[in-house]
């Protein structure tokens, strides 16, 4: 029988912590160790294997005679969204990555290529896109928009009714007031949130704000 090749782009920290959810994802889907093969890949591989998993640049990775999947834990939301592309136009399908000690609602939608690490939660009515990265002991909470490519950091506290645009980056520890149904709060496409931050107010796409409360550190371009 074939296994199936899951390929994890990036083996850097996140990647090396990610692929151990991985496999206990895949555990789950399948049932049994041999139905599977993990591996990194990279676009110029340094190293042939990582932490017992092997290393394939991505032409390898796209070339292989195999049933394939991928997840891309990169925090660069822009490095996301190009190998998603080339994976996708190659006829690979994403997976979420979800963590067993992940508390996701039932209510709550969350698009492909997710990662939902230890401790996290997403909570009801919550709409999540494409390759979100969730990372430890963060949450989504009620009736928040999260856009594509987005990446929470540890820790970081989303309240209810929030919208958040595509490529934003929240720094760990950072939290949000939650909205109102009639004014939600509102993270603007490729707004950055540094770390600790306490946002009390809207910020625009493309800004930077920080500290607690949160202040303006960059206009949008």
């Amino acid at each position: 029988m074939t296994r199936i090749v899951y390929g994890i782009f990036g083996c850097g920290g996140f990647g090396r912590e990610g692929i151990e959810l991985a496999r206990q994802t895949c555990l789950d889907v399948h049932g049994a160790a041999d139905m599977f093969e993990l591996v990194f890949v990279e676009d110029r591989p340094q190293l042939q294997s990582v932490d017992g998993y092997r290393v394939l640049a991505l032409d390898e990775f796209l070339a292989l005679d195999a049933p394939r999947r991928f997840n891309v834990l990169v925090a660069d939301a822009q490095v996301r969204a190009r190998v998603a592309a080339q994976c996708e136009a190659g006829g690979i399908e994403p997976f979420t990555i979800r963590s067993r000690t992940a508390d996701i609602h039932p209510t709550a939608k969350i698009d492909v290529g997710a990662v939902l690490c230890q401790f996290t939660v997403v909570s009801a009515n919550a709409n999540v896109g494409r390759f979100f990265h969730l990372n430890h002991h963060g949450y989504v909470s009620h009736d928040c928009r999260v856009g594509d490519f987005v990446t929470f950091a540890p820790a970081v506290r989303c309240n209810g009714t929030i919208d958040i645009g595509d490529f934003a980056y929240l720094g760990s520890g950072a939290t949000l007031r939650n909205g109102t149904t009639d004014r939600p709060m509102r993270i603007g496409a490729g707004a950055v949130v540094g770390m600790g931050s306490v946002v009390l107010a809207s910020v625009e796409d493309g800004e930077t704000v920080v500290g607690n409360p949160a202040r303006l550190l960059k206009a949008r371009r």
